[in-house]
């Protein structure tokens, strides 16, 4: 009676770990991570909700996602998304979520290389603290404040001198540092930009979005569109 009661169990477990198996394949084919996601997915039984065409809630942990494009390089260090009813289409090369919510982690150093200048954690929520080297063993410390914009990007505003000579060439290095948005281009389709929060290790960024799409991967990487998986979960 017992072994009855576990084969289902044991067969739903199986396939849930196929799927879960399929997703992290093909998200790593599709955002070109360097190792494989962890994926899990919620529910029992899977096989009816596979029978449905449609997995309830799915959560995804993909670490060192790329950035997509070389001029605006900023990486994710770690991507966590929740998925809510995702689908999949006849011929394999689309997913969509219902709805979906994700948070990335960029590091400083990340975020340092895509400004062109040292970065930090400043005293003030969503601050972050600049340093800027000058002749003679000089240095300018300024600040700026971070908040979120359309379009999936970071401006960076109120940008002050906390200390050192605000020499031309610094504040020409700041001006063009902090003058224009630092844009995600490696999120899936759908989600946007909601808040951002500083911490010691680095900037999170949470997203949420409707109808959240992860196409095809196509055979150039690292394009702007070519953020989305390969092969589909289901």
């Amino acid at each position: 009676m017992l072994l009855l009661v576990l084969l289902p169990v044991a067969v739903d477990r199986f396939l849930a770990a196929q799927v879960e198996s399929r997703a992290a394949k093909a998200f790593q084919q599709g955002m070109h991570t360097p190792l494989l996601p962890e994926v899990h997915v919620h529910g029992f039984p899977v096989l009816t909700q596979i029978a449905a065409g449609s997995l309830r809630d799915v959560d995804i942990t993909a670490h060192d996602v790329p950035a997509d494009d070389t001029t605006d390089p900023l990486p994710v260090s770690e991507l966590s998304l929740h998925l809510t009813g995702l689908t999949k289409s006849d011929d394999d090369r689309e997913a969509r979520a219902r709805s979906a919510r994700a948070t990335a982690h960029l590091t400083y150093t990340d975020i340092s290389h895509a400004l062109g200048l040292p970065v930090s954690q400043g005293s003030r929520p969503n601050q972050l603290r600049a340093t800027v080297a000058l002749p003679l063993g000089n240095t300018v410390s300024a600040t700026t404040t971070l908040s979120a914009a359309s379009g999936n990007r970071i401006a960076l505003k109120n940008f002050k001198v906390t200390a050192g000579p605000l020499a031309a060439a610094a504040e020409a290095v700041l001006d063009a540092a902090f003058d224009h948005p630092l844009r995600l281009r490696n999120i899936p389709d759908g989600l946007h930009l909601r808040s951002l929060t500083t911490t010691e290790t680095g900037l999170s960024a949470d997203f949420s979005g409707t109808s959240v799409t992860f196409r095809a991967a196509t055979t150039t990487q690292n394009t702007p569109t070519g953020n989305t998986a390969s092969r589909l979960p289901t």
